[in-house]
């Protein structure tokens, strides 16, 4: 009888993960397609990529920067869209756009003696202008999530991880279990 339960563990190991990623894209699929209103599963994410990267390769371009700089300087006079846009903008700069900032891991002090440590990225390496000489900004993103906490802790008690960024990251939203 152990072995049997044993064995639907494993199964539900293999099978659990597999499944919620399998449903999730299907659910983006069918919700893509659905306001799109296309019949074939699938096709309206490849058009919003096609899309996205259409996109991006005319933001980059001359021409269009200029259009895609008055987009956002109306985005940014509205009120509440601006919260919503320049937080989205800067989040999505920090992992992927030009102005990337979680490129330097770091293991945080927690407690006086140093035993209680926390991984995360240097976000700001100069405090001075809050008057928290010798500080730097830590951000400390949750796992299983994307939610996190900007610390402000004294530059000793930060040392540099020896490790690609990515990777940290993963291991941190992951709790600890990526990379094993």
């Amino acid at each position: 009888m152990s072995r049997l339960l044993r064995w639907f563990f494993q199964g539900l190991v293999v099978v659990g993960p597999l499944a919620l990623t399998l449903y999730v894209c299907w659910k983006v699929f069918s919700t893509i397609d659905e306001m799109l209103g296309l019949r074939i599963v699938g096709l309206g994410f490849v058009l919003t990529i096609a899309l996205v990267t259409l996109v991006g390769s005319l933001a980059s371009n001359l021409i269009t920067q200029g259009a895609v700089g008055l987009v956002e300087r109306v985005m940014i006079r509205v009120p509440f869209v601006r919260l919503l846009y320049s937080a989205t903008k800067d989040m999505l700069d920090a992992f992927v756009g030009e102005k990337r900032r979680f490129d330097t891991p770091v293991v945080v002090a927690l407690s006086a003696d140093g035993t209680v440590k926390a991984f995360g990225f240097i976000t700001d390496s100069s405090l001075d202008r809050f008057g928290l000489d010798e500080h730097v900004s830590v951000y400390v993103p949750q796992s299983y999530g994307f939610a996190g906490n900007l610390v402000a802790v004294p530059r000793a008690r930060v040392t540099a991880v020896a490790s690609d960024s990515a990777s940290v990251m993963a291991f941190i939203v992951s709790g600890g279990v990526a990379g094993r």
